[in-house]
């Protein structure tokens, strides 16, 4: 059963390249340059186990994972973030901004490889403990746009993501998951185009903190 919380969740979600961690970094500064008492996490990670089941999750090497395998490591990952950092950091007043959360385990592995979005659900929520973002920003983008970022950054070179290496037909499909989550929870999840620059895309994810937050 999810403890009462007095801070606030923001969780960024998008498709490869659409920008989720620099926007997750610049709205982290924005923040805390307010006065504000935040903790910036990624998913899958943010901890030692969950940093070392992230290792596992990417690894290009581990092509043949099965995707409820997959689905349950991500899992695993997320117990562990929401009871050892998320928790206690809203327990004690502070903003949270997570770098992907339960969103993209509904348009990854339930849109992308298939698997019940009600199962899923089940599982998130024990994993999780009821734990829900107060506000989700989307960095909607085209898979195509997202990819080639990437490829012209050159993290798909060095990382060599396993998931990243997945066809242009699946990250198509995990954007389609995005944009029902969205339409299925519009006054939580807010879209945003993420095929502009920077600055105006960071612009828009502060107005919607500061309608929710009214700072």
């Amino acid at each position: 059963m999810l403890r009462k919380v007095r801070g606030f969740f923001v969780s960024i979600e998008g498709i490869e390249g659409c920008g989720k961690s620099t926007h997750a970094a610049l709205l982290r500064d924005w923040l805390e340059a307010r006065g504000k008492q935040v903790l910036l996490a990624r998913e899958p990670g943010g901890t030692t186990i969950s940093e070392e089941i992230r290792k596992i999750l990417l690894d290009p090497a581990n092509a043949l994972m099965d995707s409820r395998t997959e689905l349950l490591l991500y899992l695993a990952s997320r117990s562990q973030i929401v009871q050892e950092l998320l928790l206690p950091a809203l327990e004690e007043g502070r903003i949270v901004v997570v770098d992907r959360y339960v969103d993209s385990t509904l348009a990854y592995q339930g849109w992308g490889r298939g698997i019940e979005a009600a199962e899923i659900r089940r599982l998130n929520s024990f994993a999780s403990r009821d734990l829900m973002p107060d506000l989700t920003i989307l960095l909607d983008l085209m898979p195509s746009a997202g990819l080639q970022r990437k490829q012209k950054s050159g993290r798909a070179r060095v990382y060599g993501d396993r998931l990243e290496q997945e066809e242009l037909a699946f990250h198509e499909k995990v954007r389609e998951g995005f944009l029902a989550l969205a339409r299925g929870e519009p006054s939580r999840i807010r879209a945003v185009d993420s095929n502009r620059d920077i600055g105006a895309v960071q612009a828009e994810i502060r107005t919607l903190l500061v309608e929710r937050l009214h700072i």
